[in-house]
């Protein structure tokens, strides 16, 4: 079984290239955490790094996860250049629930937070060619059921990032607001929420709830660019979604 938490779509084709080449099915990693795991013999975890660390809501999710501690387990992280304390955190919440993770390694991807910087995501598709190789070496891995940490020790920065009060104030930064005056309720935003963290109002215009955890998944989808950091639109050519990011 291939849990997976995405927001612009690269997880989840990491997920899914994982998948087929393993046989295992996929789910949500929101839906896998209402569901009993416990005769899943192979579990894996494939979610992405924000701000040198796991996303709130991954945190959250794994630990309401239901895994036999006899399962093979394994964790994929999808970045943009470093992985933090991405790893370490989830290793921890699964040790405490006696699940121990046998391997992990990490794939680089389009940087979906650079748009926030002036900079286009989509002239970083040339690491989906480039680390092609790595996410084969880590199917191989993965059907062998091989036992690695490609990772090395947990960070000061991801320490600090994962500190509350530094956590809510980056989360505020990044969190996206709707513009009504360019938002035509097209429903776009809702189905890309990967914690169903939003809706369409009586106004007929999108409401992004509290639970936000910055994927930027709407910002990238909206087809009027409604949504918006900081109050600041972003252009269409910034915009960016994984070509595979259809979702299962």
């Amino acid at each position: 079984m291939l849990l997976y938490f995405t927001g612009t779509g690269n997880s989840l084709a990491v997920a899914r290239h994982i998948a087929a080449a393993t046989g295992d099915s996929l789910l949500p990693l929101a839906e896998a955490a209402g569901t009993d795991l416990t005769a899943e013999t192979t579990v894996g975890l494939v979610y992405p790094c924000y701000d040198f660390n796991t996303p709130p809501a991954v945190r959250d999710l794994v630990a309401q996860l239901q895994i036999n501690p006899s399962a093979y387990v394994f964790i994929v992280v999808t970045c943009g250049a470093q992985t933090g304390n991405s790893v370490w955190t989830v290793r921890r919440i699964l040790r405490r629930k006696g699940v121990r993770v046998a391997y992990c390694h990490k794939i680089r991807m389009p940087d979906n937070s650079a748009t926030l910087f002036g900079r286009n995501p989509n002239d970083q598709l040339w690491k989906l060619e480039k680390y092609a190789p790595r996410l084969q070496r880590i199917v191989d891995d993965v059907r062998a059921r091989r036992r690695a940490n490609h990772f090395g020790a947990p960070g000061l920065a991801g320490w600090l990032t994962g500190i509350p009060a530094v956590e809510r104030k980056l989360l505020g930064g990044f969190k996206p607001q709707v513009n009504p005056d360019l938002c035509i309720g097209c429903g776009l935003c809702v189905s890309t929420c990967p914690i169903s963290n939003i809706s369409i109002s009586d106004l007929n215009h999108a409401a992004i709830g509290t639970a936000c955890t910055a994927c930027l998944g709407c910002l990238h989808v909206c087809p009027r660019q409604a949504i918006q950091v900081a109050g600041k639109p972003v252009p269409k050519e910034r915009q960016y979604r994984h070509p595979e990011s259809v979702k299962c």
